[in-house]
């Protein structure tokens, strides 16, 4: 479902019991992710309390992932917050999310965004923190019980079934396509691939042949491409459902020489993903909002401290496909070039 109701779920993560027992309070020098913004800043200025926001990405390498800490940056500039910003190594690694989480409770942080690595198993932590008075926001990827104070996020059902409509009309209607989404039991994976399943059976001269997961690694993404074109010789299109299958597969095309021959649909604006799009090794880009998650995501937990009303507990950040021919239009080089969020 989306996450109005908050997140479509997989396998429950197995240990949390023990993890919420066991965990420490976290240096200011991280062990993972990145070194948090400001961190040797002080508890209080001149100005009255300065505020300390966690902000726990799924990942921190790939660029969606700095722009949302770009635009959670700015909002903390705005609302006297310190930013500590803080991921796991990998966007594969749930038990590691789960304790950044619990320890940024345990340093008593005022409030936590959150862009959860699994649906179910970051549910506990979250209600953990939410029983010691520690406000929980979730963005981009949320959770399968509605425990956070709000969610903001792509409507990912719809952006796959956008996404869907693109490599059709690339493909005149007819042929046959891969997929690849990143993670099971991740929210936004989960539902950018039913998104992608529901549009493309409106096309019923296109055939899906192949699903393969690439964890969030361009390299996988890289083998998963090239074990799909040798699986099928004949494949027409590919749509990679975030950033590093982007870059992956529009490697593998090139590396294949089969750049605009085959089909590719993918998520996000890296720099790797824009050339690609110029040099038409990628068709089209189902681009989101990540600035705009980051900014609202710690303005909105902000509200909450403050005892402000939250109206509206999902929040849509926004979607658009960006093309070849539509890359330089101001509206598209506002979403490419974040430098203040959207409004409206």
């Amino acid at each position: 479902m989306n996450q109005r109701g908050y997140g479509v779920g997989a396998g429950a993560l197995l240990g949390v019991a023990l993890l919420l027992s066991g965990c420490q309070r976290p240096d200011t020098t991280t062990q993972t992710g990145e070194a948090p913004a400001n961190a040797n800043a002080p508890a209080t200025t001149a100005g009255g309390k300065t505020y300390r926001i966690a902000v726990i990405p799924k990942g921190t390498a790939h660029s969606f992932w700095q722009t949302v800490k770009a635009g959670a940056e700015a909002a903390g500039a705005e609302e006297n917050a310190q930013i500590i910003f803080q991921g796991p190594s990998k966007e594969t690694d749930i038990s590691e999310q789960v304790n950044l989480v619990l320890n940024q409770v345990n340093s008593n942080v005022d409030g936590i965004v959150l862009a959860a690595t699994d649906s179910e198993g970051l549910v506990t932590p979250v209600k953990t923190a939410m029983a010691k008075g520690v406000p929980v926001v979730t963005i981009d990827s949320g959770l399968s019980q509605p425990v956070s104070h709000a969610y903001i996020a792509t409507d990912n059902v719809d952006a796959g079934r956008r996404a869907a409509d693109v490599l059709a009309k690339e493909l005149g209607g007819k042929g046959k396509v891969g997929v690849m989404p990143f993670l099971k039991g991740a929210a936004s994976s989960d539902e950018r691939e039913k998104g992608f399943m529901e549009g493309i059976k409106k096309y019923p001269n296109i055939q899906v042949v192949s699903t393969l997961y690439n964890e969030s690694d361009p390299a996988k993404a890289l083998d998963q491409t090239i074990n799909m074109l040798t699986a099928h010789p004949d494949l027409d299109g590919i749509f990679a459902a975030n950033e590093p299958g982007g870059v992956g597969a529009a490697n593998a095309l090139r590396q294949r020489g089969l750049a605009g021959k085959v089909k590719l649909v993918a998520f996000d604006t890296s720099e790797e993903e824009l050339r690609a799009l110029n040099e038409g090794v990628i068709q089209a880009l189902v681009v989101q909002n990540p600035y705009k998650m980051g900014y609202d995501g710690v303005k909105t937990v902000m509200k909450v401290i403050r005892k402000e009303p939250i109206i509206e507990k999902y929040q849509d950040s926004g979607v658009a496909v960006v093309t070849k021919e539509n890359l330089n239009t101001p509206e598209i080089q506002k979403l490419v070039n974040p430098g203040k969020p959207a409004t409206g």
